[in-house]
């Protein structure tokens, strides 16, 4: 019923708020008689940010359409390689007219970036993708509104999301010999279980996981969120965040946990911080700071658009994860995509290699919930284990913004280069039974400024600091793909 109450409410918001979008047009234009009434600035202000408040927010677009390589400009085509009915397989392919830019992405290596399915669209990770297209072929998991899926579709359960993930690596690896996979946040317990079921089917896995702030051990430095679903149990989620989408969706009747309700709980855990962002807005709008007001519209557009997740699924997670802990504790039994009951067993996982990363004031996945997943992979040598934890960065900043470009992500790459096949050894990866992975016993890195690696597992493991983009600028810009007479070609 709350569902229902909310979107009336909303469809009757929604005139007001598109009213509130026209008035503020009408103050701020130079050109119409009540831009030039006194305080003209301040009422336009006000009426955009009341739009702003009462508007509904759709789902964003990654908008990528070109990244730097070198100096080259390499276009960027955005396609849905695989189309699931909770999520597709995003690829961003590369195309560009330069011979010698062109043959080096082709050999870099591919990524699957999993996205979290955890109120926010994949297009969070907007700047982790446009960073790692400079040198990594990149594909990540888009994951769909529930409420757009009609209940013909079925349900979705934690075990569906595990058999997604191994069937995109699959792809991956059919396509390419192989491929490595980065997680970030929720999806590290997941991506983990789905990659420990492949290695104890003795199937092959990964060259390289990277896991980024994720709740491996949620017990370990427990937040806020790890403490209200502790503190709350199964039963009371089920009555009281569940509710089925209202009959003016594609997938009316789905129980959800609604998108709305998420957000909500967004906003309350940092209210004071929201209230003054929007305050700041209001000002920068007045005194005509166009680049703040634009960067402010940006991070709410991305923060303000949420998606229902099924039921089931949310319910899983939140036993499975949070109160549970059935991944610690070696009781996660997960069911394949044939129907048989596989249990989780990371020790399995012998030929991937693994870094963790962690930011050192993250609000959301405690200091050492990442870390615990060396705890658990016994089985691959410490050399090919790293653990990393960025200086200064919350839980956003391991994954955008400066300090993912600028301390993480040299990590990251350096990492997935090491595990990277030599072209000659290429072929061999791609037996089950040949190594997967092809690596230095050390990860050697040039250490950038304000960024150090903590090694924080009580096992050794291999420490490794951050390098600096070693790739140099071309001296010359090559000639634009307009001006050539040969098509561009794509990686």
């Amino acid at each position: 019923m709350l569902y229902q109450i909310y979107e009336t409410q909303r469809s009757i918001m929604e005139p007001f708020a598109d009213l509130a979008e026209v008035a503020s047009r009408l103050y701020n234009n130079p050109a119409l008689p009540l831009a030039q009434l006194p305080m003209a600035q301040r009422v336009s202000a006000g009426y955009d940010l009341m739009h702003r408040l009462g508007k509904d927010y759709e789902k964003p677009v990654f908008g990528i359409h070109t990244v730097d390589v070198d100096g080259v400009d390499v276009a960027i085509h955005e396609r849905i390689e695989l189309d699931k009915p909770f999520c597709e397989l995003r690829r961003f392919k590369r195309f560009s007219d330069d011979t010698a830019t062109l043959e080096k992405l082709k050999g870099q290596p591919v990524v699957l970036v999993v996205a979290p399915l955890s109120g926010h669209y994949a297009t969070l990770l907007r700047d982790t993708v446009r960073t790692m297209l400079k040198d990594h072929k990149v594909y990540i998991t888009d994951w769909k509104n529930a409420r757009l899926v009609p209940l013909s579709e079925g349900e979705f359960h934690l075990d569906d999301y595990i058999n997604y993930v191994q069937e995109f690596i699959q792809y991956l690896q059919k396509g390419y010999g192989n491929c490595h996979v980065m997680s970030v946040c929720q999806p590290t317990v997941p991506v983990l279980a789905a990659v420990s079921l492949m290695a104890s089917r003795n199937e092959m896995t990964p060259l390289s996981m990277t896991m980024m702030g994720g709740p491996i051990d949620a017990s370990k430095s427990p937040t806020a969120v790890n403490n209200l679903a502790t503190q709350r149990s199964h039963s009371w989620f089920e009555n009281n965040v569940i509710y089925r989408v209202p009959s003016s969706f594609p997938g009316a009747g789905r129980r959800v946990y609604p998108g709305f309700l998420q957000h909500t709980g967004f906003v309350a855990m940092n209210p004071d911080r929201h209230a003054t962002s929007h305050y700041d807005y209001f000002k920068d709008l007045i005194k005509g700071d166009n680049e703040s007001a634009e960067n402010h519209r940006q991070f709410y557009d991305e923060y303000n658009a949420v998606l229902d997740m099924d039921a089931d699924y949310y319910l899983e997670t939140i036993q499975t994860v949070f109160q549970d802990f059935k991944l610690v504790n070696g009781t996660w039994d997960v069911k394949s995509v044939k129907g048989k009951i596989e249990r989780v067993r990371p020790e399995d996982i012998k030929a991937t290699g693994l870094l963790t990363i962690e930011g050192e004031l993250d609000d959301i996945s405690g200091s050492g919930q990442t870390a615990a997943a060396h705890d658990l992979c016994t089985s691959i040598p410490k050399t090919h284990q790293m653990h990393y934890e960025a200086k200064g960065a919350g839980h956003y900043g391991i994954f955008s913004g400066r300090r993912w470009r600028d301390m993480v992500y040299p990590v990251v790459k350096t990492f997935i280069l090491s595990h990277q096949p030599k072209p000659a050894q290429a072929t061999a990866a791609v037996a089950p039974t040949a190594p997967a992975v092809v690596t230095k016993p050390t990860v050697r890195a040039a250490k950038p400024a304000q960024a150090k690696t903590v090694n924080k597992v009580a096992a050794p493991v291999a420490k490794a600091s951050p390098v600096k983009a070693v790739a140099k600028p071309a001296t010359k810009a090559p000639v634009a793909a307009a001006k050539r007479k040969t098509p561009p070609r794509s990686a």
